[in-house]
């Protein structure tokens, strides 16, 4: 059974869950949004609301579509679920040289369909090569949680998947919160309290993209993309498999759209140190190039994305007159059919367009006979009751971080 969490105060969590926010269970469990079952919000009237009193349509919307669209978040009640008493971490890289182009292409066969205790992660980095001195190739590493001990995960892995050569002593036993450390990179023996540190240890500049494939690609379109990330240098991918309880749940659960179908979701990842604007447009550029290149291999009709990547590349609004017509661009990439229900959740709740940025969900056209107002008042008193409590959450979120 799982357990019942009060409400809690969002944090940097808040826009992980009302983004959709996902973890290494959700093929177990699905995504965080997936387990809200309760949420506290200021709308745009002032008023504090809570599901029963915000409604289905409400509820539904924050669950995946994005808090900022729609209101101030102030906390959320989520469903906890069981983890055994020993789960098991494994980590095994393989080069181009050592036949990481086969361990890719199986890879793809097995982390979508293998048992949902397993999540396995694939990072995929150009490095220098260890064999031949000067030259590039790629890493291909992949991380693992196993819901279960180091032997039923090795019988497991072996069977289905032999290419990556698994062996008990690459695994490592441990308790659950002891893996949320050892993914988190830290340090081994460093206590579970350092997960209480919210200052992050380095502050780069990054770039992230994302993309979603639903069709396995071939070794010779790995080859290609090999050839693609050695040519930019730098860019690197991580590839977070699907299946399991995503395929289960229907797209239309929650706005997050990328359910049955995906095989796996792409982020695109690179950062840097240096400052400046040259560095930053030569980095930028790399990436979009990468992601450019890509196209064939990924979602079509519309080229999807996941909103917590948050990608101004695939569009932005001004929250002019035409925001409609611009929030479509990006909308459907990032909630598929599911904007349209987005679009109409937020024009009944707030009709004015007072909690935007430049990707937030818009409204309808006034001229729309679909538009729809929220029941009671917008007016400027409602509006700066919401502008008090936010000023005092953002100073709230100040204190904790510094």
């Amino acid at each position: 059974m799982g357990l019942m969490l009060g409400f809690a105060r969002p944090s940097a969590s808040g826009g992980h869950l009302s983004g959709g926010g996902y973890g290494n269970m959700l093929r177990k469990y699905g995504l965080a949004s997936d387990n809200v079952v309760d949420t506290q919000i200021v709308d745009v009237e002032g008023r504090v609301l809570d599901r029963s009193s915000m409604g289905e349509d409400l509820f539904w919307a924050i669950r995946g579509g994005g808090g900022a669209s729609f209101g101030v978040i102030l906390g959320y009640r989520v469903k906890l679920v069981p983890v055994p008493n020993v789960v098991t971490v494994f980590r095994v890289a393989k080069t181009i040289q050592e036949n990481a182009t086969e361990l890719v292409y199986q890879w793809q066969n097995v982390a979508p369909r293998t048992d949902n205790d397993l999540f396995m992660r694939l990072l995929l980095q150009p490095v220098s090569s260890k064999i031949q001195k000067g030259a590039k190739t790629v890493n291909a590493s992949v991380l693992a949680l196993f819901l279960g001990n180091a032997d039923r995960l090795v019988s497991l892995v072996n069977e289905e998947f032999p290419e990556l050569g698994l062996k008990k002593e690459d695994c490592a036993e441990m308790s659950w919160i002891e893996s949320a450390l050892w993914w988190g990179d830290f340090d081994s023996g460093v206590a579970v309290e350092a997960l209480l540190d919210r200052m992050p240890k380095s502050v780069n500049f990054l770039k992230r993209k994302s993309d979603y494939v639903q069709q396995l690609m071939s070794r010779e379109e790995l080859e290609l993309v090999w050839d693609k990330m050695i040519e930019l240098g730098k860019v690197g991918f991580v590839f977070n498999p699907y299946g399991g309880k995503m395929g289960e749940i229907p797209m239309s659960d929650a706005p997050f759209p990328h359910r049955a179908g995906n095989l796996f979701k792409i982020q695109y990842s690179i950062s840097w140190s240096e400052d400046g604007i040259e560095a930053e447009q030569s980095n930028l550029a790399k990436t979009r190039e990468l992601y450019n290149f890509m196209t064939p291999y990924v979602s079509k009709k519309p080229r999807r994305a996941f909103l917590n990547y948050r990608d101004l590349d695939i569009g932005i609004t001004d929250n002019g007159e035409n925001s409609y017509k611009e929030g479509t661009v990006y909308g459907v990439k990032y909630f598929a059919e599911n904007f349209k229900r987005l679009v109409k959740v937020k024009t009944a709740v707030d009709p004015q367009n007072f909690f935007r940025n430049e990707q937030s969900i818009p409204v309808l056209p006034r001229s729309s006979s679909a538009m729809t107002h929220y029941s009671g008042s917008t007016e400027t008193t409602g509006k700066m009751t919401v502008l008090v409590i936010f000023f005092l959450f953002l100073k709230d979120l100040m204190t904790i971080f510094s």
